[in-house]
């Protein structure tokens, strides 16, 4: 398996657990404690953006930053899950209020859409690469 099959078998490795972590927070949050969808859907997200960093750039990505500017990396990490956010968010609103879909499968069809557009972004700004 070359570099970068390699690094989207891990991608997806890693992006599962994220997503698994996501759907058990939006549950918990959207269906066991009647917290709004779209507020519950943040808060998932955030924390399986801080897991996904961790697992991230621990056995996928090589950053371009030097040890020294970690908190370069983590900002732009951090800007670029944002934007996925944004997206999950705006998708997850056309997929439930406009489109009728329960919370949970729209959440899926969604994840799988930002996934790529994570992982795009990241290897393009993270790692600097675009092949």
């Amino acid at each position: 398996m070359n570099g970068l099959a390699r690094q989207i078998f891990g991608f997806i490795i890693v992006g599962g657990l994220s997503t698994v972590i996501d759907f058990i927070v939006l549950y918990l949050l959207h269906h066991q404690l009647d917290i709004n969808y779209l507020l519950a859907t943040g808060v998932a997200f955030a924390v399986a953006t801080i897991f996904n960093y961790w697992a991230s750039m621990t056995f996928i990505f090589e950053s371009k930053f030097e040890a020294h500017e970690k908190k370069q990396e983590f900002s732009l990490f951090l800007i670029l899950s944002l934007c996925g956010l944004v997206l999950t968010e705006l998708l997850m609103y056309i997929a439930v209020d406009m489109l009728g879909s329960e919370v949970m499968i729209g959440k899926l069809f969604v994840t799988a859409f930002v996934m790529v557009f994570n992982f795009i972004t990241r290897k393009v700004f993270i790692e600097g690469k675009t092949y």
